[in-house]
């Protein structure tokens, strides 16, 4: 028994120290690294497949470790950049429904999509056949390969059994077992926390003191700069431009039930105190819509970023029952504007939805079209305006009267300055129909 216990303590210190070989070398190259190859605690694991990682801890098999350095120590080096891959951009946690294997599949070309693009030795390899027409076939598709871009694209594909065979003995190098399950919420947040801030820390470090450092590993800083923005549920950034109101609704916060239950008991059906017919909630009454009408701009987008506010319309607990929302399409000038005072108002305009404009893009007329709609008293009370696009165009020269907030649809790695007064949301194609 001693003996085991002393093999086994053996075969973990020799795991550890190789492990660390590997994390050193990593570092030496790719010194921005380094909270995130130090963010993940070495367990032995006889039952693991190779090596994997639940975003907390790296395992590894202490023989397939200790063969694999000694066949290929890059091997072994890519492998720990791959798994810390994972973390950085989230893949362990963002699964969200998707079909797992193929998920798994995705996550693992963008992660060693990634490492092929470095030039630095201690990573090298050279690719093969399968890899590169992979990489090609993705790339005529899109700009970057993003697990969740992947995944859509592999998906649309219709891979045979024999493909995906094919294309997992090339791309999978670790352990995927350990990724929490999607039920196991409380896990997936002390993840997603602790590799957010390893994620921000390691942007800043790229983008200030290491820019020398981090020449060599392709376009990671760009991919991290995307994964870091801030993700908005858009139902919640809609409840932003909420206002208080009263509302005839059973004010249940005020009611006092002990007095009420008294008289009823007392009198029989005469309670003491009746409940308050007038409640003071927090909802949406009235926005503009300005949707970019340009060449930009399809039809089919609209249409989905519609469907998704009229989605959040149709909750009671988020909009007044009669509300004063102008829906405005503008390209270089308005083009028309329709007044929607309820959900089945805005559902018919969506079935019936007609562009009009593709000219060029300029944000100016919507916004003075707006203000002279507040001067002519169309608005009560404005509470902001939402600017759907996906191109960019000449903003105001001043802060106009009112919030407002550009919604970009982006399906790329470019990020979108807008004026300092102005709120920002980029949504995926998959973000805004999710």
């Amino acid at each position: 028994m001693e003996n085991g216990m002393a093999a086994g303590e053996k075969l973990e210190a020799v795991g550890r120290r190789i492990l660390t070989v590997s994390r050193n070398e990593l570092y030496l190259k790719m010194r921005f690294l380094d909270v995130a190859l130090s963010s993940l605690a070495f367990v032995m694991d006889v039952g693991a497949e190779g090596l994997g990682t639940d975003g907390l801890f790296l395992y590894f098999h202490p023989q397939y470790l200790g063969g694999l350095y000694r066949e290929n120590r890059v091997m072994v080096n890519r492998i720990y950049l791959h798994l810390v891959l994972h973390g950085i951009f989230h893949h362990i946690t963002r699964r969200k429904g998707r079909k797992e294997r193929l998920y798994s599949l995705a996550c693992d070309i963008a992660a060693e999509s990634m490492i092929d693009d470095m030039q630095h030795r201690c990573v090298l390899k050279s690719r093969s056949l399968l890899r590169r027409e992979t990489y090609r076939r993705l790339l005529s598709e899109l700009k970057v390969l993003a697990s969740e871009k992947v995944y859509g694209v592999l998906d649309g594909w219709a891979l045979s059994e024999d493909e995906l065979f094919r294309l997992e003995a090339e791309f999978r190098v670790d352990d995927h077992s350990y990724w929490p399950r999607e039920d196991e919420q409380k896990k997936q947040q002390e993840i997603e926390n602790r590799w957010q801030d390893v994620s921000q820390r390691m942007e800043t470090e790229m983008e200030t003191f290491s820019k020398e450092m981090s020449s060599g590993t392709g376009d990671l800083i760009g991919k991290l700069r995307v994964e870091n923005r801030e993700r908005f549920d858009y139902r919640q950034f809609l409840r932003k431009f909420s206002v208080l109101r009263e509302e005839t609704a059973v004010d249940e916060d005020s009611f006092d039930y002990v007095f009420y239950t008294y008289g009823l008991s007392l009198y029989g059906n005469m309670p003491l105190v009746e409940p308050l017919e007038w409640k003071e909630t927090r909802k949406v009454e009235e926005f503009a819509v300005v949707i970019d009408t340009s060449m930009s701009c399809s039809g089919e987008l609209v249409r989905k970023f519609l469907e998704e506010t009229y989605s959040v319309l149709s909750e009671s607990n988020s909009f007044f029952r009669k509300v004063n929302i102008h829906i405005i399409q503008c390209d270089d000038q308005v083009q028309t504007d329709q007044v929607i005072t309820s959900g089945e108002e805005l559902k018919e305009y969506m079935e019936d939805l007609e562009l009009k404009g593709e000219g060029g893009t300029d944000f100016g007329p919507a916004f003075e079209y707006v203000e002279e709609l507040m001067h002519c008293h169309a608005f009560g009370q404005l509470k902001g305006l939402i600017y759907f696009t996906d191109g960019k165009g000449a903003y105001p020269a001043k802060m106009p009267p009112f919030e407002t907030a550009f919604v970009f649809l982006k399906d790329d790695y470019e990020d979108v300055d807008v004026p300092p007064w102005a709120m920002k949301l980029i949504l995926s194609e998959e973000e805004l129909v999710k």
